[in-house]
């Protein structure tokens, strides 16, 4: 670009400082009203860290609107579509894909079940199915009907959360499948939640600055007059400690202070370390998995039991209201992946590589792209073949990186060409004898 274009098209941010201050921007919040809110006590408990754990792995999925095959319904590519962008790259003007599965775990473990709402579709939702949607919020449930919920949203039209009611048939309501452990009135979550807070009133009393002692008198306290007599010697040490730069005050010789340094002894902190071990059980969740410290089949068992019933819970959700029967019909769906390399160590990735491309499961290229390599020109790396075996001139591999069969000529076969038989005419083969 020439000098002159460059000074006929170009922008500079700090050209016009002051023009922002010409302008009405709208409503304005020193915080982001977006961000999710936890109900009150859940923000200060030690659930917190278990639920944004959780959600974090559950953000890190990654979850494509895809078209299946016809025979065995499995995963043949990506609709790239307005519904694919917002849960695979951004849902909305204030959060990409990542924060916006975040929100919506977190606002589901708060509350035990939302809304995801689609805020700008192609079609009328209310009107049509075969709708396409450009953007969606999660939005907190507030009451129910028998056809219709009634929701407060963000709307960032007007920077502010609003209250709708839509119609069931075009939002997503998830619930928590962890509702009875997180949400019920005695779960365990709860009770969690009640003795931590119990115990933060106790620190709290503990650090407040007051001294707890006992003032031992001469005498006994039977009458109004004594009892007047040591409630102002009781005011006159407390003015002494008040009015003193140091805290220091002076007694009669004949008394004598008891100090109460120690609490009472109660049984809160066992049953505080009892009900957060019976969370984690119950969450499927440990102590490893929270420090990042986990084996594999630890890490296995927490995402098959934790990770996955949230993430099903929210796909399937989502593929009922925003997938038509139409849809459906033509193999649309809603699938969430996850890398298995992901926690891979690296001195078994070249393991694994061999396995994969010996056995036919994935092409050299993929594999390149899994370990963070660019794919090679070479048409070789794109195919499906055991190059240990197969590397005789003119070998025709049984499939390519697109999925498709090479066709060989079944009539004259022997057993060493019998990779290049249809999977079709094998099965036929096997049923025959």
């Amino acid at each position: 670009m020439g000098l002159g274009e460059r000074l006929k098209h170009g922008w500079n941010a700090f050209m016009n400082p002051l023009e922002s201050y010409r302008y009405d921007y709208g409503r304005s919040s020193y915080i982001n009203p977006t961000r999710v809110r936890m109900a009150t006590g859940n923000e200060r408990s030690i659930v917190m860290p278990v639920y944004n754990r959780i959600a974090l792995d559950v953000a890190a999925l990654d979850i494509k609107h895809v078209k299946m095959d016809n025979l065995n319904e499995r995963f043949k590519e990506v609709v790239e579509d307005g519904l694919n962008n917002c849960l695979s790259l951004q849902p909305n003007k204030d959060q990409i894909s990542n924060q916006f599965i975040q929100d919506a775990v977190l606002s589901l473990f708060d509350e035990g079940c939302i809304a995801i709402v689609p805020t700008d579709t192609t079609i009328n939702p209310k009107k049509s199915e075969g709708f396409d949607i450009n953007e969606m919020r999660i939005a907190q449930i507030i009451q129910w009907y028998p056809d219709h919920v009634k929701i407060k949203i963000y709307n960032d039209k007007i920077g502010d959360k609003q209250e709708m009611t839509v119609p069931k048939s075009m939002v997503a309501i998830v619930e928590n499948p962890f509702y009875v452990v997180m949400n019920e009135p005695n779960s365990v979550a709860k009770r969690l939640i009640r003795k931590l807070n119990i115990l933060d009133v106790i620190d709290e009393h503990s650090g407040s600055g007051k001294l707890d002692m006992i003032i031992q008198l001469p005498g006994v306290i039977k009458s109004e007059a004594r009892r007047k007599a040591a409630n102002d010697r009781r005011q006159d040490i407390t003015d002494q400690l008040a009015n003193s730069k140091y805290g220091i005050a002076y007694i009669d010789g004949t008394e004598k202070i008891v100090q109460l340094n120690r609490s009472i002894e109660n049984n809160l902190l066992n049953q505080i370390t009892f009900l957060t071990s019976m969370l984690y059980s119950q969450l499927g969740i440990t102590e490893e998995v929270l420090k990042g410290t986990a084996d594999p089949q630890t890490m296995l068992n927490y995402y098959n039991n934790t990770v996955v019933p949230v993430i099903t819970a929210i796909v399937k959700s989502m593929q009922c209201k925003f997938i038509s029967k139409n849809a459906r019909t033509r193999h649309h769906a809603i699938m969430y992946f996850r890398d298995p390399f992901k926690n891979t160590p690296v001195d078994k990735i070249a393991e694994l590589a061999d396995k994969f491309t010996r056995n036919e499961i994935a092409s050299s290229n993929e594999m390149r792209s899994t370990i963070g390599w660019r794919p090679v020109d070479d048409p070789r790396a794109d195919e499906l073949r055991n190059k240990n075996l197969n590397t005789e001139a003119g070998y025709q591999p049984m499939y390519t990186q697109q999925g498709e069969e090479n066709i060989g000529d079944s009539t004259d076969s022997s057993p060493g060409d019998i990779g290049k038989l249809k999977v079709s005419e094998l099965r036929r083969m096997v049923q025959n004898n």
